[in-house]
């Protein structure tokens, strides 16, 4: 709750992605708050009125977790609108030539893309969503210590400079300081 407000305020692809880790987080703890609490929430040094806030934020999750039917896989709504929000200011970002920067950046990572879908077997999934979906994947990777390939670096050294990207014009333009009069890279 702390981080991913932060993370919010300054880095939507991170707290997308931190977002998505705290919902495996939930699910790896059986959505049973008293596992939260004893294997997260404890973890932190926190004030009382803090410790009760963040027990309050999981609460919620984990609700809305079980009413959208998401507790076994998927993402929630509030996660899912994120992603819709980034893929309306992509397609606006690719119809503007006055963002040819970005458009050159897409066109690179594109072929990453394909491929990546084309290994999943993933037709459903858009090119934002499958990226984001690359930079989960890479996380877990990390996180279990697995080999990752050259090339899957590579792919992912592309893919996180094109997201990268996008977050930074998600920003610009959440502050309405995107799409005026003058070019704003």
């Amino acid at each position: 709750m702390i981080i991913a407000s932060k993370k919010r305020k300054e880095n939507i692809a991170e707290y997308l992605l931190y977002m998505w880790q705290i919902e495996d987080l939930i699910r790896a703890n059986g959505l049973d708050m008293d596992r939260i609490q004893a294997n997260i929430i404890d973890k932190y040094q926190l004030e009382d009125s803090q410790r009760k806030e963040m027990s309050g934020w999981y609460e919620s999750l984990i609700d809305m977790m079980r009413r959208e039917g998401v507790t076994e896989s998927g993402h929630l709504q509030i996660n899912k609108n994120i992603v819709a929000s980034m893929v309306d200011l992509h397609q606006a970002l690719l119809k503007d030539p006055r963002f040819a920067e970005y458009t050159a950046e897409f066109y690179k990572t594109l072929p990453y893309i394909v491929e990546l879908r084309a290994k999943a077997g993933d037709q459903k999934s858009g090119e934002i969503e499958t990226c984001f979906m690359a930079l989960y994947g890479m996380l877990m990777l990390r996180l279990r210590s697995q080999e990752i390939t050259p090339e899957t670096q590579n792919a992912i050294k592309q893919i996180s400079h094109f997201i990268a990207l996008l977050a930074h014009y998600y920003k610009l333009n959440d502050a309405d300081k995107l799409f005026n009069d003058e070019k704003s890279e």
